[in-house]
């Protein structure tokens, strides 16, 4: 089934798709360091299948989406600056508020499905009735803005349109807030996913359920202790104190959240230079510190939500914090398994560019576990309508 990425960046929600399936027409990207990741791993076919990916460099205001032609899937991390917390909070009054441009490719392209994905602040209070505005374009792409028309203006005249002037393109729209360390990946990060399905497409798609738990990690830490024994390190003192909590056993088929530990434990520990090179973008990056609300991502926890940092990282989450209370920066083969990135993807730029590169992704195996829910969703709806067709021309043949 063929895709088109919109806002690609380092690749991580690009990535996730091609693993479930979907093959790429074309990937948009405005950055030069991020367009210089993708052309990179694309050459060196650091995954099966991207070696003839088409990358394209510039502004996504300026591109034909016709010039694609057909697809069966649009997706995009739409630029979250706008709606993050860290960031100006200018919303729909940002220079940087790419939905309309989401909503272009949809209206043009009138896709089978489309992912989108945006950080947790989108479902603040302050932007609510945009919020709603960007579900109801979603929805119905076809209403278009006019020109001279104020966002508040569209969305009460799409509140407003006549019953039987809805016969145009129509999509069933589904949106959640998914925390990554639910669906293995090590870091506690939450991000909204909006999810569409055409409406000729039919109902009956779900997201995915979690694969993962703190409740069973605080098991395998404070109850049955195998969280230790299994990385060879004694249990810390506060966790000896908590054993005779009253933790429930977890139930079966339901892991425990990975942790920092978990994801780089097989890593040698960096050094300020790569000396022998086996590894790609691990190198240490010396000089962190800690400091009030400046702490790191404790090793045996998941790890904060790894940020861009326009003006520097707010809270360390760029850091390892061990437990001897030492902290260091991540190198950006470490930050990358956070973002669950393959140890083969490449990332090109300087620690602080390759960072922020990683800060802006979307972690790869939370992607693919969506973009999997789709792809299965729309083949078992072919295969519904291909059966559908067959009992219908036996009937047509035995009458």
């Amino acid at each position: 089934m063929k895709s088109l990425e919109l806002f690609t960046g380092a690749g991580g929600l690009a990535l996730g798709t091609h693993l479930a399936g979907f093959e790429h027409v074309a990937l948009l990207e405005w950055d030069h360091d991020a367009c210089e990741t993708l052309r990179r791993n694309a050459r060196a076919r650091s995954v099966r299948g991207i070696n003839k990916w088409n990358i394209h460099e510039g502004d996504i205001r300026l591109f034909d989406f016709e010039s694609v032609g057909g697809v069966e899937l649009v997706a995009g991390g739409v630029p979250c600056q706008p709606f993050s917390i860290g960031g100006k909070h200018g919303g729909m009054n940002d220079g940087r508020d790419m939905f309309p441009e989401f909503v272009r490719a949809i209206r043009t392209l009138q896709p089978r499905a489309f992912i989108v994905e945006n950080v947790k602040g989108l479902l603040r209070e302050s932007f609510a009735d945009y919020f709603s505005y960007i579900l109801k374009q979603l929805r119905g792409p076809e209403i278009s803005r006019k020109k001279g028309e104020s966002w508040q203006e569209h969305s009460r005249r799409l509140d407003t349109v006549p019953k039987d002037q809805l016969k145009g393109l129509r999509y069933n729209v589904s949106h959640r807030l998914l925390n990554a360390a639910d669906f293995g990946v090590p870091q506690t990060r939450q991000r909204v996913f909006i999810v569409g399905f055409r409406s000729d497409v039919g109902p009956g798609w779900e997201f995915p359920r979690p694969t993962h738990s703190e409740s069973v990690l605080r098991w395998q830490q404070f109850g049955s202790g195998s969280y230790w024994k299994k990385h060879s390190v004694s249990p810390p003192r506060e966790t000896l104190s908590q054993l005779s909590m009253d933790l429930a056993e977890p139930p079966l088929g339901i892991k425990g959240w990975r942790t920092v530990r978990d994801a780089i434990a097989d890593l040698p520990v960096p050094t300020e230079k790569d000396e022998d090179g086996s590894i790609a973008n691990h190198w240490l990056n010396p000089g962190a510190r800690s400091y009030v609300g400046h702490t790191g991502s404790y090793i045996d926890w998941p790890a904060k939500t790894l940020k861009a940092g326009v003006h520097g990282v707010p809270g360390g989450e760029n850091m390892i914090a061990f437990r001897d209370g030492s902290v260091r920066y991540f190198s950006v083969r470490e930050a990358a398994r956070m973002q669950t990135f393959p140890d083969r993807w490449l990332f090109e730029g300087a620690w602080s560019e390759a960072m922020r590169q990683l800060g802006n992704a979307v972690p790869v195996e939370l992607a693919a576990t969506v973009a999997k829910s789709v792809a299965q969703h729309l083949s078992v709806r072919d295969k519904q309508k291909a059966s559908s067709r067959v009992i219908h021309a036996s009937q047509t043949l035995s009458a």
